[in-house]
This record gives structure tokens, C-alpha cells and sequence, in this order.
């Protein structure tokens, strides 16, 4: 079956790989021999992540579920049930104390790992939210969505900080930059996008791309970003400089 997420653990040690058989499956990165299988959905695994520790994994299906598995047993903790439609993503804060989940439902929800209990749901799109990302403190919540706008939350308070305008199609990746004080996303109109992640300003759009951006990353640093698209190519970004003119290189 087709392999549709996958995740290395913090240490390097173990590769979470989910699939369209509806199972994930912890695999030994030196030996590549298959560990553990997580059994429990009843829908495809289309999101996967460890936590800083590395002892934990969510898991988010079409199910309309997330679940919380010991990475150690291979055993479900808690199953997350209140979304009404299809998770498109799961993810844990750096401490590992809450985990959030975006859904077509046009919500997110953020969870207590403790408890499996929902603390707090967030609103305000009106469509699809396709993906999510948690600042590295996990004080910030970034959403974005088939809406074609994304939302900045404060986590503490569950309150909306700002909105992200200028994309025209929908927004299907997001993340932050290492040291949390940008916001890149990626969108259907050929191009991305980066925001000041205080005010929700828009400060570049990278384009270059002549069809819909799928993905995008920084580097460790922060300051290289690839973008990868339908147009079959990979353009790496450098400096603002190297932004404003337009891609550094290509693949």
C-alpha cells in the first residue's frame, strides 16, 4: 500500500512511516527491519510526528481520529474523536504537553497529551484547514486553509493574533522558521509566502514556480528555504537579497 507520511524520531533511531493500509510502522533506521505496527485506525494515516522526547507518536487519519501511541510498546494511549471530518494533520508542541490537529471540518483543536482530553478548538475558517505548525516554544499556533488565508493563535489563550491575507487559492503547507519569528507558507497561486509571525505582516512572495507549491522548509538556520512544486522542480532560496531576485538555484 502506498506509504503517505513518514518521521524520523528525534534521536535518529526509529523512522514512523503511515500508509493507506491504514497502519503505521516503526522501522529500526540501522537495520531497517520493521519494529512495531500500530494498528488501531480505520481510515488512511495521513499525518505523523514524535514528540522532543521521542517516546511518543500522533497519529492523524481520515478516520476523522488522531491518536496518541507509546513508541516504545506500540501501544494506542489515547484515541482524539472530536473532529467531525477528516484530519489533514497532527502535531505535538516542544514540551509534548499539548498536540494540535487541523481538520476539513475547518477547525483545529489543541489536545492535552496527558489527558487526551480537547482544551481548546479553534475557529474561523471557512473551509479546509490543510495544515499546521507550532512555533518552537509551542506559544504559537499557525493554521492554514483551502480558505485561501491562514490564522496565528496564541496557544496560551486560544485566541487569534492575526491573519495571513494575500494568497488567491488554498494554503496546503505551513511552518514556522527556527527561531519563530517568521511564517512561510505555501499555496495553489504558484508562489510562497513569508509573514512576520508577531504581526501577521506580509513581508516577500517568492515566486518563480509555474504551477501549485506542495512544500516547503527552512534549514536549520533559517535562512535557506525550498520550495517544491506540481512543476516537477525544487527551488532553493538564500538571503533576502537572493529572494527579492528571485530563486538561487534549481532541481
Amino acid at each position: 500500500m502506498e506509504i503517505v507520511c513518514l518521521s524520523f524520531d528525534p534521536q535518529g533511531l526509529l523512522l514512523a512511516t503511515g500508509s493507506m493500509d491504514n497502519t503505521a510502522k516503526l522501522w529500526d533506521v540501522e537495520t531497517g527491519k520493521d519494529i512495531a505496527t500500530l494498528k488501531g485506525h480505520s481510515g488512511e494515516i495521513v499525518s505523523l510526528h514524535f514528540n522532543a522526547e521521542g517516546d511518543k507518536i500522533l497519529t492523524g487519519s481520515f478516520d476523522t481520529t488522531a491518536k496518541i501511541w507509546d513508541a516504545r510498546s506500540g501501544k494506542c494511549i489515547f484515541t482524539l474523536d472530536e473532529h467531525n471530518g477528516e484530519i489533514s494533520s497532527a502535531q505535538f508542541e516542544f514540551t509534548g504537553d499539548f498536540c494540535a490537529t487541523a481538520s476539513i471540518d475547518r477547525t483545529c483543536k489543541i489536545w492535552d497529551v496527558n489527558k487526551g482530553k480537547c482544551v481548546a478548538t479553534l475557529r474561523g475558517h471557512v473551509d479546509e484547514v490543510l495544515d499546521i505548525a507550532f512555533n518552537a516554544t509551542g506559544t504559537k499556533l499557525v493554521t492554514v486553509s483551502a480558505d485561501g488565508t491562514g490564522r496565528l493563535y496564541n496557544v496560551n489563550n486560544a485566541q487569534c493574533m492575526a491573519t495571513l491575507n494575500g494568497h488567491t487559492g488554498e494554503i496546503s503547507k505551513v511552518t514556522f522558521n527556527p527561531q519563530g519569528t517568521k511564517i512561510l507558507t505555501a499555496g495553489a497561486d504558484k508562489t510562497c509566502r513569508l509573514w512576520s509571525a508577531d504581526t501577521g505582516e506580509l513581508l516577500q512572495t517568492l515566486e518563480g514556480h509555474t504551477d501549485e507549491i506542495f512544500s516547503c522548509a527552512f534549514n536549520y538556520e533559517g535562512e535557506i528555504i525550498i520550495t517544491g512544486s506540481k512543476d516537477n522542480t525544487c527551488k532553493i532560496w538564500k538571503d533576502s537579497k537572493a529572494v527579492k531576485e528571485g530563486p538561487d538555484d534549481e532541481f
